[in-house]
């Protein structure tokens, strides 16, 4: 596996403060993607033990939540093999730090990935310029879902996954039911 870089105390990709692991290889190559930089499954630098020292000596901070994949996809196919014995590595290390992984796949698609008994939250699909939304929580497009998967593979079967959260922050959401100067003054 290759990667372009590793991302500390990161408050956009993912609940609390994360350390972000950016995979290289990517086929999805949705248009206007945020990260085209990664697609490339040859770019970037080796996974190593340094890099793997470097992630794990961020998780070992009590303000650290947990660790997110990102990329590129981590899901990319050369790369799934090692994503699943780095998520195993942290999940055994770290119990009470929470993995995220980001991926153009549908759920539907890696559900039955080994690597998915790991995983607590997976943000899938790819990236839709059309429905994009920058006040979406946790994603970049209204067709990706945030997927609570221990539940999904749980309890989800025949419904669908379970999603993690609702399109928009609380907060947000309130706001635009109550109108934005109204929820700003505190009425």
């Amino acid at each position: 596996m290759r990667y372009h870089d590793i991302t500390k105390d990161d408050m956009r990709n993912g609940d609390g403060l994360r350390v972000v692991l950016w995979t290289a290889g990517c086929g999805h190559c949705c248009p206007d993607c945020h990260n085209p930089v990664t697609w490339d499954p040859e770019d970037g630098l080796p996974f190593d033990a340094a890099a793997k020292e470097e992630i794990f000596e961020q998780l070992e901070k009590p303000y650290i939540s947990g660790l997110t994949l990102s990329g590129g996809d981590p899901l990319y196919p050369a790369s799934r093999e090692d994503v699943r014995l780095l998520v195993r590595e942290v999940r055994e290390k770290y119990p009470d730090k929470t993995i995220w992984l980001y991926t153009g796949f549908l759920w539907e698609e890696i559900r039955d990935l080994p690597v998915m008994r790991d995983v607590d939250v997976c943000v899938d699909g790819k990236f839709d310029r059309k429905t994009k939304d920058a006040k979406l929580l946790w994603k970049g497009s209204k067709n990706q879902r945030v997927i609570d998967v221990q539940a999904s593979l749980c309890c989800g079967d025949g419904q669908g996954p379970v999603l993690y959260c609702g399109d928009y922050a609380p907060d947000f959401d309130e706001m635009l039911m109550r109108g934005t100067r109204a929820a700003c003054e505190g009425a």
